[in-house]
């Protein structure tokens, strides 16, 4: 008797894309030689008849009882923030993030923290020694008894061990070396990552676990693996940051039970992360004076107000073809901000090299900038210098109009509290903002007088 031939897919190792043949390019992602053989993880209980005996029943809504979950704290306000007030009772969030960026050291830190505090903890390494763990975690300082360390990947005994101790918090470090038995292929492929996701979720549902998952990216900065992994999960947060420099940023990009607005900004030192509780003045410190091409504007991450240093440098081209590079912003927003200031304010650039960059490394996207951006041009071109206690905000149209923007009262107290005198500020945020005193607000309409004001 012949044998059966065990069905195998093909999968996109970089988007996860599942094809019934291989394909050169992926049409998820337009990724090249990026799809590998592995077999069907699909069992016999997707088949039709095979339901399982009690299981679950459709409730009406009326009958479901919502019950109150007291949010664990982390011990850390920056990372409570981003997950939205604190841990969920068995919700499970992805932490993904460049090698050396900081997310199993976190994560350590939240541990001992929930340890300290009486919370049973649970940490389980598939990259580690329990040696390794131990060396880092005296970095951090002393650890509870609370918590308990695991170096395990076979996702069947992780099972058992979680089913017997029911711990409060487990940390999984990282999903990309754990294996599943009844998955054929090897530990990281998009099957393993996929079907090992799967069961950690229905754990963490089942016992009630919140789990923390740490997940590999790609050279692109995505979690790698099958992209339907992060709608597995309930919460995806992302470290941003160059893993050279001191500071981080915690940026949630899905979040079910609260903002993806908000972040948190840290420190990486000899002893750990460390809270940087006032951005603003992390993200000014350092800032020349008297230089042109330098200015302070506000932008809005949630409900936090970050105020930060916009610089361009504009010089003469010595080729046919001017160079254009945005650092930290849109390129093609700083590209149309530079055919506002032609058009409108006859200040030519067609042929002049143009450089923008957020200083401090801090990604920024806000419409807010415009003008912060706008600004910073005109005074590199023009040679002057903005005035040290000047923040501006506003948002740039094609008219050559400010347009105005949210939040603008938050923007204006925190440029108060950090010492500035004067804000330039679109016309039509004057009504909230009315009631502010000690500091002067400069309303304009216009980017022709907002370029009068700064160089006053």
């Amino acid at each position: 008797m012949a044998a059966i031939k065990k069905k195998t897919v093909f999968f996109c190792q970089n988007c996860g894309f599942e094809s019934a043949k291989w394909m050169g390019q992926c049409p998820g992602c337009r990724e090249w030689n990026t799809f590998v053989e592995e077999p069907d993880a699909k069992g016999s209980s997707s088949k039709k008849g095979n339901r399982r005996p009690g299981g679950s029943k459709p409730v009406r809504l009326r009958d479901i009882s919502m019950e109150e979950h007291r949010r664990l704290g982390t011990g850390m306000k920056e990372l409570d923030r981003v997950l939205g007030g604190g841990i969920v009772r068995g919700s499970m969030v992805l932490i993904g993030g460049d090698p050396g960026i900081g997310k199993s050291t976190i994560l350590l830190q939240v541990c001992r923290h929930l340890a300290d505090s009486g919370s049973h903890v649970l940490y389980i390494s598939g990259e580690e020694s329990l040696q390794q763990i131990k060396m880092r975690a005296a970095r951090i300082g002393e650890v509870s008894d609370n918590l308990l360390l695991l170096c395990e990947t076979n996702l069947a005994d992780i099972k058992e061990i979680l089913e017997e101790q029911k711990p409060d918090v487990c940390v999984i470090d990282s999903i990309q070396t754990m294996y599943n038995d009844e998955v054929a292929s090897a530990p990281g492929s998009v099957s393993q990552v996929r079907e090992s996701t799967n069961v950690l979720m229905m754990l963490a549902k089942g016992l009630g676990v919140s789990m923390f998952i740490v997940g590999h990216v790609t050279k692109e900065g995505a979690v790698a693996g099958p992209r339907v992994l992060e709608h597995m999960v309930d919460t995806v947060l992302y470290f941003e940051g160059d893993r050279h420099a001191s500071y981080r940023i915690l940026r949630g990009v899905k979040n079910r039970f609260g903002s993806t607005n908000e972040i948190g900004v840290f420190e990486m030192r000899g002893s750990g992360l460390v809270e940087v509780e006032n951005p603003s003045e992390y993200m000014l410190s350092g800032r020349p004076e008297d230089a042109s091409g330098s200015v302070v504007a506000c932008s809005i991450e949630g409900t936090r107000p970050i105020l930060i240093e916009i610089q361009a440098l504009v010089c003469q081209s010595n080729f046919g073809i001017p160079r254009r590079t945005a650092t930290g912003t849109d390129y093609n927003r700083v590209n149309l901000l530079m055919a506002v200031l032609e058009k409108r304010c006859g200040i030519a650039l067609g042929a002049c090299d143009a450089y923008v960059n957020i200083a401090g490394g801090i990604k920024m996207n806000e419409p807010a900038l415009d003008l912060g951006i706008l600004l910073a041009l005109v005074s590199s071109v023009r040679d002057y210098t903005i005035s040290d206690d000047v923040m501006v905000f506003g948002e740039v149209g094609l008219s050559g109009e400010v347009r105005a923007v949210s939040q603008a009262e938050n923007r204006v107290q925190e440029a108060k509290r950090l010492g500035f005198h004067k804000v330039i500020l679109p016309s039509a945020n004057m009504n909230s903002c009315r009631r502010i005193e000690g500091i002067e607000l400069v309303p304009v309409k216009a980017v022709r007088e907002a370029i009068a004001e700064s160089k006053k």
